[in-house]
């Protein structure tokens, strides 16, 4: 498998796999990426600012996701506490193509941004999502990820977790 940066003819094929993980959101009754994010913008903002990242197989992307080293505004207003203030990867809208489900392939890509990080000297990596994602609860708890607290956004709260790559 192959991860690396997403380039502008990823879009179309990156927007689809959104276009999936929402629709499997709505039939879990999740209200997250409900109320219209991520768009399109979105993803083009990503890909413009060297964020977006894909894994994949056969040369057909099979996730996708936002790697951001810059930080995160609404990271800062915490309920709750960090385990560290050191620089620190995140990771926003990652999503996995319906025919890749159940493969590993979110496990992969979490990896790969470790792996990523901890080239770039970066050893925290953060991320948050719903209170009803259960995917990704479930993948942050393999992955060893510490609950710390709740960020506010304008869509509403969500759980923050963070993990050591030391």
């Amino acid at each position: 498998m192959e991860f690396r940066k997403a380039k502008s003819s990823d879009a179309e094929r990156i927007w689809e796999i959104i276009q999936q993980a929402k629709a499997q959101m709505r039939k879990l009754n999740s209200r997250q990426w409900q109320d219209g994010y991520p768009a399109p913008a979105n993803i083009d903002n990503d890909i413009k600012h060297g964020y977006g990242y894909v894994l994949c197989s056969d040369d057909c992307v099979i996730a996708y996701g936002a790697v951001i080293f810059d930080g995160e505004s609404a990271y800062e207003a915490i309920d709750g506490q960090w385990l560290t203030n050191e620089p620190y990867v995140v990771v926003h809208r990652l999503a996995v193509a319906d025919e890749a489900k159940q493969r590993g392939i979110a496990k992969e890509f979490m990896h790969r941004v470790e792996e990523l990080s901890r080239g770039k000297e970066i050893y925290s990596f953060r991320v948050d999502t719903n209170f009803d994602n259960h995917y990704m609860l479930r993948l942050l708890s393999n992955l060893g990820f510490s609950y710390c607290g709740e960020i506010k956004y304008d869509q509403g709260l969500r759980r923050a977790y963070e993990k050591m790559l030391r």
